[in-house]
Protein backbone atom coordinates (compact mmCIF):
# COMPACT_ATOMS: atom_id res chain seq x y z
CA UNK A 1 0.00 0.00 0.00
CA UNK A 2 3.04 2.78 0.98
CA UNK A 3 4.52 1.36 -2.33
CA UNK A 4 1.44 2.30 -4.53
CA UNK A 5 1.14 5.51 -2.62
CA UNK A 6 4.77 6.36 -3.36
CA UNK A 7 4.26 5.65 -6.95
CA UNK A 8 1.13 7.49 -7.39
CA UNK A 9 2.85 10.53 -5.51
CA UNK A 10 5.76 10.42 -7.51
CA UNK A 11 3.67 10.42 -10.82
CA UNK A 12 1.74 13.64 -9.52
CA UNK A 13 4.32 15.14 -8.96
CA UNK A 14 6.06 14.48 -12.60
CA UNK A 15 2.89 15.66 -13.73
CA UNK A 16 2.77 18.75 -12.08
CA UNK A 17 6.55 19.66 -12.55
CA UNK A 18 5.66 18.72 -16.68
CA UNK A 19 3.08 20.99 -16.02
CA UNK A 20 5.25 24.28 -14.39
CA UNK A 21 8.05 24.10 -17.50
CA UNK A 22 5.05 23.91 -20.08
CA UNK A 23 3.62 27.36 -18.85
CA UNK A 24 7.16 29.00 -17.56
CA UNK A 25 8.65 31.36 -19.70
CA UNK A 26 9.60 30.95 -23.41
CA UNK A 27 12.93 30.70 -24.50
CA UNK A 28 15.32 33.52 -24.26
CA UNK A 29 16.32 34.64 -27.88
CA UNK A 30 18.57 37.40 -29.06
CA UNK A 31 17.62 40.09 -31.74
CA UNK A 32 19.21 43.40 -32.72
CA UNK A 33 17.25 46.15 -34.09
CA UNK A 34 18.22 48.27 -37.09
CA UNK A 35 17.38 51.97 -36.63
CA UNK A 36 18.58 54.29 -39.19
CA UNK A 37 15.53 57.00 -39.07
CA UNK A 38 14.96 60.04 -36.90
CA UNK A 39 11.46 59.55 -37.57
CA UNK A 40 9.58 59.86 -33.63
CA UNK A 41 6.99 56.92 -35.07
CA UNK A 42 10.18 54.60 -35.50
CA UNK A 43 12.10 55.68 -32.94
CA UNK A 44 8.96 55.03 -30.33
CA UNK A 45 8.58 52.00 -31.84
CA UNK A 46 11.89 50.33 -31.03
CA UNK A 47 11.74 51.47 -27.40
CA UNK A 48 8.15 50.32 -27.20
CA UNK A 49 9.19 46.87 -29.03
CA UNK A 50 12.09 46.76 -26.48
CA UNK A 51 9.30 46.85 -23.54
CA UNK A 52 7.46 44.08 -25.14
CA UNK A 53 9.91 41.94 -26.07
CA UNK A 54 11.65 41.83 -21.98
CA UNK A 55 8.10 41.54 -21.06
CA UNK A 56 7.82 38.12 -22.65
CA UNK A 57 11.15 37.11 -21.32
CA UNK A 58 13.61 39.35 -18.88
CA UNK A 59 16.22 36.68 -20.39
CA UNK A 60 15.62 37.96 -23.97
CA UNK A 61 19.22 39.99 -25.43
CA UNK A 62 18.34 43.05 -27.07
CA UNK A 63 20.67 45.45 -29.36
CA UNK A 64 19.59 48.69 -31.00
CA UNK A 65 22.15 49.53 -33.75
CA UNK A 66 21.90 53.34 -34.88
CA UNK A 67 23.28 54.82 -38.18
CA UNK A 68 22.42 56.80 -40.35
CA UNK A 69 20.34 59.41 -39.41
CA UNK A 70 19.32 56.83 -36.57
CA UNK A 71 21.89 58.36 -34.43
CA UNK A 72 19.49 61.18 -33.35
CA UNK A 73 17.99 58.60 -30.79
CA UNK A 74 20.84 58.56 -28.38
CA UNK A 75 22.55 62.14 -29.27
CA UNK A 76 21.68 64.61 -25.51
CA UNK A 77 20.01 67.50 -26.96
CA UNK A 78 18.98 66.31 -30.12
CA UNK A 79 16.52 63.27 -28.56
CA UNK A 80 12.82 63.81 -27.94
CA UNK A 81 13.04 60.17 -26.33
CA UNK A 82 15.97 60.75 -23.92
CA UNK A 83 14.34 59.79 -20.47
CA UNK A 84 12.57 56.44 -22.29
CA UNK A 85 16.34 55.65 -23.74
CA UNK A 86 17.41 55.85 -20.39
CA UNK A 87 15.39 53.61 -18.94
CA UNK A 88 15.57 51.60 -21.42
CA UNK A 89 19.27 50.99 -20.96
CA UNK A 90 19.05 50.66 -17.84
CA UNK A 91 17.12 46.94 -18.24
CA UNK A 92 19.29 44.31 -17.92
CA UNK A 93 20.42 42.68 -21.65
CA UNK A 94 19.07 45.63 -23.70
CA UNK A 95 22.16 47.51 -25.00
CA UNK A 96 22.42 50.56 -27.60
CA UNK A 97 25.49 50.91 -29.91
CA UNK A 98 25.74 53.49 -32.68
CA UNK A 99 28.19 53.45 -35.89
CA UNK A 100 31.03 55.30 -35.47
CA UNK A 101 31.32 56.12 -39.14
CA UNK A 102 28.10 57.48 -38.82
CA UNK A 103 29.62 59.59 -36.32
CA UNK A 104 32.26 60.81 -37.87
CA UNK A 105 30.19 61.55 -41.20
CA UNK A 106 27.70 63.84 -38.70
CA UNK A 107 30.75 65.26 -36.58
CA UNK A 108 29.51 63.72 -33.44
CA UNK A 109 32.21 63.11 -30.70
CA UNK A 110 31.30 60.00 -28.00
CA UNK A 111 30.76 62.79 -25.38
CA UNK A 112 27.61 63.98 -26.92
CA UNK A 113 26.00 60.45 -26.42
CA UNK A 114 23.59 59.25 -23.89
CA UNK A 115 25.34 57.82 -20.89
CA UNK A 116 26.01 54.22 -21.60
CA UNK A 117 25.58 54.60 -25.09
CA UNK A 118 28.44 52.27 -26.80
CA UNK A 119 29.88 52.74 -30.39
CA UNK A 120 31.48 50.19 -32.63
CA UNK A 121 33.36 50.36 -35.80
CA UNK A 122 30.76 50.02 -38.33
CA UNK A 123 26.97 49.36 -37.90
CA UNK A 124 25.81 47.62 -40.77
CA UNK A 125 29.25 45.34 -39.58
CA UNK A 126 27.20 44.85 -36.46
CA UNK A 127 24.42 44.01 -37.68
CA UNK A 128 25.96 40.88 -39.89
CA UNK A 129 28.03 39.78 -36.92
CA UNK A 130 25.06 39.34 -35.03
CA UNK A 131 23.19 37.52 -37.27
CA UNK A 132 26.41 35.36 -38.04
CA UNK A 133 26.03 34.38 -33.80
CA UNK A 134 22.59 33.30 -34.68
CA UNK A 135 20.72 36.93 -33.70
CA UNK A 136 17.22 37.29 -34.91
CA UNK A 137 17.39 40.80 -37.11
CA UNK A 138 14.60 43.29 -36.93
CA UNK A 139 14.17 46.83 -39.04
CA UNK A 140 12.57 49.44 -37.50
CA UNK A 141 10.24 51.24 -39.56
CA UNK A 142 6.76 51.29 -37.52
CA UNK A 143 4.73 52.63 -40.93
Amino acid sequence: MKRMLAIVACGLLAAVMARAQSSSSPKPYKVVFDLTTDDPQDQAAVLRWLREVASVNPQNEMEVVMYGRGLALVVAGRSTLGEEVKQAIGRPHVSFRVCEIAMRNQKLEKSQLLSNVATVPDGIGEIVARQKEGWGYIKAVAH
